[in-house]
């Protein structure tokens, strides 16, 4: 069992996502090591990138933030490097493949290995495409977390079939970013995708209260919740860390009460 799945083992877990340098590394630190004080389970790390075409305008604007601050992704590896003297929990990359591809893939997973990171997340690039990637990556030892949507239809028996440390439920269409009403039509997905394998799934997108937190954790094996943490982010600067650290503990305790 990969260190990521370990997160799941006998409970539901809470995947926070951060982008790194939004508003600067040292904050990202404080802000990661009070993800896991308050309950995360496994962290996901945003690496900046130009043209992050998944995310919706909060996470846009986080990726701004932190590319007008000059971060590198050599930046965000000495960051995490750092981090882990302190932080124990799975720690997962999500980026595009760009990213890695011009960081040039050998040296980059290499390098994730180096510092501790345990997975990655490519939302660009699709299934048929993934061994470019996922070789590398799993001879480093780090797992290629695949993506499913309500519209993968019956290419889901096809991805989970492969699935390594979680699966990352996508929730509804578009891109990132809060929702007041979620995808009825999850646990239908999440049905089809626990006929195919024992990989954990998680769902996220969307996700932006406790009670959905909750419900979707209840329905899967976890929760991710990004731009709702993001924006909490936004609005304090480098006053974030203690208030990120609130906001997961509610998520956290809407867990235990669900």
């Amino acid at each position: 069992m990969s260190k990521i799945s370990e997160a799941f083992k006998n409970k539901k877990a809470f995947i926070p996502f951060i982008t790194c340098g939004d508003p600067d590394l040292e904050t990202t630190k404080e802000i990661i090591k009070e993800l896991e004080l308050n309950g995360a389970d496994l962290i996901e790390l945003g690496i900046p990138f130009s043209d992050p075409t998944a995310e919706g305008p909060v996470i846009q604007g986080a990726n701004i933030r932190a590319l007008k601050n000059k971060i590198t992704t050599d930046h965000v590896f000495e960051m995490v490097k750092e981090v882990r003297n302190d932080v124990k929990i799975p720690l997962c990359f999500m980026t595009y493949a760009n990213v890695v591809f011009s960081y040039g893939s050998d040296r980059f997973f290499s390098k994730c290995q180096e510092v501790g990171i345990d997975g990655i997340i490519l939302p660009d690039v699709p299934f048929e495409e993934k061994e470019e990637f996922e070789g590398v990556a799993s001879e480093y030892g780090v797992d290629f977390i695949s993506m499913v949507a309500p519209t993968s239809e019956d290419r889901i028996d096809m991805i989970t079939k492969e699935a390594k440390g979680f699966i990352y439920i996508v929730s509804s269409l578009g891109v990132t970013g809060t929702r007041s009403k979620l995808n009825e039509g999850i646990k239908t997905v999440v049905d089809r995708v626990r006929k195919n394998t024992d990989v954990p799934c998680a769902v996220g997108f969307g996700i932006s209260t406790p009670e959905q937190a909750a419900k979707m954790a209840d329905i899967s094996d976890g929760a991710i919740v990004g731009s709702a943490i993001v924006r909490v982010v936004e609005e304090y600067g480098k006053d974030a860390p203690k208030h990120v650290g609130e906001f997961v503990k509610s998520m956290k305790e809407a867990y235990h009460a669900s």
